[in-house]
């Protein structure tokens, strides 16, 4: 199957995307449009991984499964395939950011064209700001993390060393205000010296998949919908939408329904007793 290359403007940008002090101009995109995940989560790593880098990443990402979200990565050789790699095969949506344009004889790493076909076969899609027929340079990599780390809720580390290139993800990160997660190791190992150094600077320590739900409030979504199972079509959006506190015109946005509506269904689930409004905003309950 063919993906065509299409031009996304930046009216067409995922809304965080959007929000960051330094967007694109215009974005490339191959594979279906961006899927509208809960969360995004970028995930990122050394490419001279451990055995222990490669099976604790595996492991988080096979616990995300049955969850809304879309993991986000740099296609790159190491942390970033083993990501993909694992999220296909636990059902998650993935969106591969490379270094290079997407045309397949530049796509890169060229080992990893594979991978990328994979992801496209799957669902998901591959996007650059680089011109499609752009050879991956050095200078380039930095530039790709922005939009890795703008795209994303929020980034996760696996394995880097101090002085790693993965960590520009993470600084660009907390530049633009999104949460940062690693998973800690051996003090004896220089893979983790880097997600020591994030721990210290305060990012959020990540042990199991279900930390990485909670963190991204997602740990209690299961069961909301489950004890809403009686609720209509029109409803049950409501509470999906909801992952995370939203204001009213946010929630109309979200949900895609007409303002009139949205407002009696906000009523008729604060009756019921699944939603709040709380300082502005409305949230599952």
């Amino acid at each position: 199957m063919q993906y065509p290359i299409e031009t996304m403007k930046p009216e067409e940008f995922p809304k965080l995307l959007g929000e960051i002090t330094d967007p694109p101009e215009q974005l490339y995109q191959r594979g279906t449009p961006l899927p509208e995940a809960a969360r995004y989560l970028c995930v990122v790593g050394s490419r001279q991984y451990t055995s222990y880098g490669r099976s604790i990443c595996q492991k988080l990402m096979a616990g995300l499964t049955g969850h809304d979200i879309c993991i986000v990565s740099g296609l790159a050789l190491g942390i970033d395939a083993i990501a993909h790699k694992a999220a296909l095969e636990a059902g998650l949506a993935c969106v591969g950011v490379p270094g290079s344009g997407l045309n397949d004889d530049v796509l890169y790493p060229r080992t990893n064209k594979p991978l990328a076909d994979d992801i496209l076969k799957s669902g998901g899609s591959l996007i650059s700001e680089f011109d499609p027929d752009f050879k991956a340079k050095a200078w380039g990599f930095p530039q790709r993390n922005r939009i890795m780390a703008g795209l994303s809720h929020a980034v996760l580390v696996i394995e880097a060393t101090e002085q790693s290139g993965t960590l520009i993800t993470a600084r660009l990160a907390s530049e633009y205000n999104r949460d940062v997660f690693t998973v800690p190791g051996s003090l004896k190992s220089s893979s983790t010296a880097g997600p020591h150094q994030l721990i210290r600077d305060g990012a959020a320590l990540i042990r199991s998949a279900e930390d990485i739900l909670k963190e991204l409030g997602l740990e209690n979504l299961g069961e909301i919908i489950d004890k809403t199972a009686d609720l209509t079509e029109a409803e049950t959006a409501i509470i999906e939408a909801l992952a995370e506190p939203l204001t009213k015109d946010d929630l109309i946005e979200r949900v895609d329904l007409p303002a009139n509506q949205v407002n009696i269904l906000i009523s008729q689930l604060e009756l019921k007793g699944v939603i709040a409004e709380r300082a502005g905003k409305i949230e599952a309950v």
